[in-house]
């Protein structure tokens, strides 16, 4: 039997794509932030440290007055004066923001008016928590200086650097944070800050950051002219994440950078060490070998390939060649597992082994493969493109259970089969073949075991996703649930698997 042929052209396109994400690497992870009742606070986890900031920016447009603040999520319980309690749910009920109303309650000054309440315990001085907070305004017509990324966006030709470094605004690091430290001075003596250049936050310690800017309408200019209708002028911006890394993906995904480099090398590692032994027995080598050897090249293309794409969503962002990646991406990693799977099922159901041929067996097998590689390709992209917060169950439903079922009918099926084999190796006493296979049975049991765990982890932590602080507690080992817990898991067993039947002078036993 002829040796599967080595899929070069793709590993030639993924050799192009990797080449595009070190072209440019953008500066930050940016979301929008918008006067809507569910995009008026925007969080993100961050990766502090000297370099790490939150700039929040807002287009010429909007005006009015904002009650802003930003914060670590370890100190929302100081946001808010407590009210009232709700008898039936035991919760409290919290005033948030400083208005009129607010002031002649007693919950806070009128010198805070317009501003988040801030309640912190007898003793606890406010430069102790992560909390700014001010009362934003926005002139209509208002020219606001560029950041540090829009430094060449002058429509009259390139700035002129100053003779003083520390005088431009639109210079970061140590002169722009000195800038903004003034503006935070200013802004603890009258809590207002006209706004005039982009909000910067210092990020010195590793969390869980929001940024909340809800509208504040003045009892002046609570109506329009000539009418009784109350209003607020909208508004519309940007919060800027910069992490301790330059890129735009979130803090919750920039590990799987590495560990998909480190995946890569490994499997690329592993690849030599079997192409080493394919050499030495060549002539000795089983069609199942060939089959393997094909699995290993597919498996350092998929790791590869995982690579670059989260390599060039930093570098990019989402868009439709991103989208077009993902396919690519999901399609490799649904095409591994569904040959692997079959191999492990055709192999257990003792295919050159036990008989030569599975008849009518083998189509139920490619069905089930197809299925498990359709679903498969769902579920890759699923995990990436939904939100887990906001998605329902029903969707998400929708993405796993199929390949739960298909995975969970090849185990069994796996399994049963294996026992068949063994019982068929055992009364015939063939030993040497025998021991394989009672290895290889052991091997996937302890997978099916770790598997279950997985699954009741997985359900115990999405299981309150829809909690408040599910994202804040989860934002930094996510992605190891979604995405490092199982390719671990895969790269253990086919390791051993493969060793198992690896090439040898006793192949022909």
């Amino acid at each position: 039997m002829a040796p599967p042929r080595w899929p070069l052209r793709p590993f030639l396109s993924l050799l192009f794509l990797i080449s595009l994400t070190l072209i440019q690497s953008s500066i930050a992870y940016e979301v929008p932030i918008l006067d809507t009742e569910y995009s008026r606070q925007i969080c993100s986890g961050m990766w502090g440290g000297p370099s790490a900031y939150i700039n929040v920016t807002f287009d010429a447009a909007s005006q009015g007055n904002l009650a802003m603040v930003i914060y670590e999520w370890a100190d929302v319980q100081y946001l808010g004066k407590e009210t009232t309690t709700n008898s039936d749910e035991d919760l409290p009920q919290k005033t948030y923001i400083c208005t009129s109303s607010a002031v002649a309650s007693g919950y806070c000054a009128s010198k805070q008016l317009g501003q988040f309440i801030v309640d912190l315990p007898t003793g606890k001085p406010a430069n102790s928590t992560s909390i700014w907070s001010a009362r934003i305004t926005l002139p209509a017509n208002r020219t606001v200086s560029p950041s540090s990324s829009s430094f060449w966006n002058n429509p009259e030709g390139n700035p002129t650097p100053p003779n003083n470094t520390g005088a431009t605004p639109w210079r970061r690091n140590a002169n722009i944070f000195a800038l903004h430290e003034r503006q935070l001075t200013k802004i603890s003596s009258n809590g207002i800050l006209d706004y005039t250049q982009p909000i910067h936050y210092p990020v010195d310690k590793t969390g869980f950051y929001c940024v909340a800017a809800v509208p504040f309408t003045l009892e002046e200019n609570s109506r329009r002219a000539q009418t009784d209708v109350p209003y607020h002028p909208s508004y519309k911006g940007s919060v800027l994440f910069k992490n301790t890394f330059d890129g735009q993906l979130a803090a919750t995904d920039y590990p799987k950078v590495h560990f998909y480099f480190s995946m890569f090398v490994i499997y690329a590692g592993f690849a030599l060490a079997w192409a080493w032994l394919c050499y030495r027995h060549m002539h000795e080598l089983l069609p199942i070998q060939y089959y393997l050897s094909g699995l290993v090249g597919l498996l350092v293309i998929e790791m590869f390939a995982n690579w670059v794409y989260y390599r060039y969503l930093n570098a990019h962002g989402k868009g439709t060649a991103s989208t077009i990646f993902l396919i690519v991406v999901a399609i490799l990693d649904a095409g591994r597992n569904s040959m692997s799977f079959f191999m492990l099922l055709v192999v257990a159901l003792g295919l050159s082994v036990v008989r030569e041929s599975l008849g009518r067996t083998m189509l139920k097998c490619q069905a089930l493969a197809g299925a498990h590689f359709v679903f498969g390709i769902l579920y890759a992209i699923g995990i990436v493109e939904l939100q887990l917060e906001s998605t329902s169950a029903l969707i998400l439903l929708i993405f796993i259970i199929p390949l739960a079922f298909t995975l969970s009918g090849f185990l069994l099926w796996i399994m049963h089969s294996l026992n068949a084999t063994i019982a068929h190796l055992r009364a015939r006493k063939q030993r040497y073949k025998l021991k394989m296979f009672e290895r290889l049975y052991y091997i996937l049991l302890l997978a099916v075991l770790v598997i279950l765990i997985f699954f009741v982890v997985s359900t115990m932590s999405f299981s309150g996703r829809l909690a408040e602080d599910y994202s804040a507690r989860t934002w930094r080992y996510r992605w190891w649930l979604l995405d490092g817990y199982l390719s671990l898991l895969y790269l253990a067993g086919f390791v051993s698997i493969a060793w198992l039947w690896r090439p040898s002078a006793n192949n022909r036993r």
